[in-house]
């Protein structure tokens, strides 16, 4: 996942929508993408507590070192491509395409795996199982409101849109379906083989 977070910031056509926020932060401040990854896993960690309260699994907050890891590997992933730029639209489109292909494998590991989520699906997961809306629809008004913040701070701090363009939008509609079509391939590996 932290390969295709670094893949979508390559590719110049804004970020998936988890990943909108902290990339837009990274542009206006000294602060990697990585660390506003992990500070923003620990908000959504306590959010969970807040809005599951008495009901809040203390197992789930194995979810902070998880976002520690997936910080540390975002930036290392921005790193190692970092001297990888587009010559055109075409080839950010196909770093954006990556990207979204790799975000995808990598949620179908986690779905696959059946452990601690990362804390933006577990904001979800919290919003979901207290509201008793479906998972789907909680993680698509996340994924929203994600964005929708990140378009403000875009404008407030940088006059433009920032981490949020087509590829933003592309991520949105894609991941999930590859997603899918991932969970698929792996599911029915799962009872065999982990």
């Amino acid at each position: 996942m932290a390969l295709g977070v670094a893949f979508s910031i390559a590719a110049d056509l804004g970020t998936s929508p988890i990943s909108s926020v902290p990339y837009t932060i990274s542009l206006f401040t000294q602060l990697s993408v990585g660390v506003v990854t992990i500070m923003m896993h620990v908000v959504f960690i306590a959010l969970q507590i807040v809005i599951l309260r008495h009901e809040y699994n203390p197992i789930q907050l194995l979810q902070l070192p998880v976002a520690f890891v997936f910080g540390f590997m975002t930036d290392a992933a921005v790193y190692l491509l970092g001297s990888l730029e587009p010559g055109n639209y075409a080839e950010s489109l196909l770093f954006c395409l990556i990207g979204i292909v790799l975000v995808a494998i990598g949620v179908s590991a986690e779905v696959a795996s059946d452990t601690v989520p990362l804390a933006g699906e577990g904001l979800a997961l919290a919003i979901s199982g207290k509201s008793g809306i479906r998972f789907g629809t909680a993680k698509v008004s996340v994924d929203c409101s994600l964005v929708a913040i990140s378009l403000i701070l875009s404008f407030v701090f940088l006059h433009s849109l920032g981490g949020v363009r087509e590829g933003t939008l592309l991520a949105a509609l894609l991941v999930g379906t590859f997603a899918r079509f991932f969970n698929r391939l792996v599911l029915p590996l799962r009872g065999k083989y982990l």
